[in-house]
């Protein structure tokens, strides 16, 4: 009896129900579901669209993703502000060229090297590009003009600035090799960054009144100006480093030492501390040669 229970044929399968019959077991369900869903996406293009945009950000390394993927995919749509902006930076007038490149140099912070200098190099392209009357290449007056659109938009104290460009810029007709090119960049952006630092220092020194003791914001200037050091330095980033060097100890000792002055202090404003502080950084930005 057992040999002949192992000789039987195992039972065949079921088989699948007749279209109408009945509903489909709820498994297979999903997964023609699923499979139609992703040939869906496959077949409109969403999937390639959607790899595309994140390649773009894992290249830019944006500040704000969330931002940087709302215009991508902006100018994807025909007929959009954004698609329209992209077809005027496409042509070769100068001032489409230049909101091109400011919104490149704009996308990731200078402490990303990688994505920065990728960035910068898609800046430097498309000011570089040639057209029917121009030769291929950055010549100096887009390059100043840059310099100026990215301290204006960061809210550069506007002397500053000047000052500023006064040392990095070149003439109109130079052509402007890509090393020269970073550097002016990144110099005015660190020239943001190091403005947005005075001004939250003044923020400590003022109290939330809008004036401080000039004594004590000339102690503070004085150790700013020692901790930036003596020369000029390759490296923009180098002298954000400097508020490393401007501890709390040595700031509340400087501090105190003017305080303990009896000399009448006068008030100092914020724009007079901003100037001040960041003419200390102006001076120590080595000059294009």
């Amino acid at each position: 009896m057992a040999a002949y229970e192992k000789r039987r044929a195992a039972p065949a399968p079921a088989p699948a129900p007749a279209a109408g019959s009945g509903p489909a077991e709820p498994g297979r369900a999903a997964a023609g579901e699923l499979g139609s869903e992703a040939e869906f996406l496959l077949r409109a293009g969403v999937t390639a669209m959607v790899r595309e945009a994140l390649l773009k950000v894992l290249e830019a390394r944006p500040e704000e993703p969330v931002s940087f993927l709302a215009d991508y995919f902006e100018r994807l749509v025909p007929g959009s502000p954004g698609a329209a902006g992209e077809a005027a930076a496409e042509l070769p007038g100068p001032p489409q060229r230049l909101a091109r490149a400011l919104w490149y140099v704009r996308l990731a912070h200078h402490s990303h090297r990688t994505a920065f200098d990728s960035n910068a190099g898609a800046a430097y392209e498309v000011l570089g590009a040639g057209g029917r009357r121009r030769k291929a290449g950055v010549d100096g007056r887009l390059y100043s003009e840059l310099l100026r659109r990215i301290c204006q938009h960061g809210g550069a104290p506007a002397e500053a600035a000047a000052a500023l460009l006064g040392r990095v810029r070149c003439r109109d007709h130079e052509a402007v090799p890509f090393d020269v090119f970073r550097y002016g960049v990144l110099t005015c952006f660190v020239l943001l960054e190091f403005a947005a630092k005075a001004d939250a220092l003044f923020g400590v020194l003022d109290g939330g009144s809008g004036t401080a003791d000039g004594r004590v914001c000339q102690a503070v200037l004085r150790a700013l100006e020692d901790a930036l050091g003596i020369g000029h330095v390759a490296l923009p980033g180098r002298y954000l480093e400097a508020g490393s060097r401007l501890g709390p100890d040595g700031l509340a000792l400087a501090m105190d030492r003017a305080l303990q002055e009896r000399k009448l202090g006068s008030s100092m404003s914020r724009e007079e501390f901003l100037k001040k502080a960041t003419a200390l950084f102006v001076a120590k930005v080595k000059p294009v040669e």
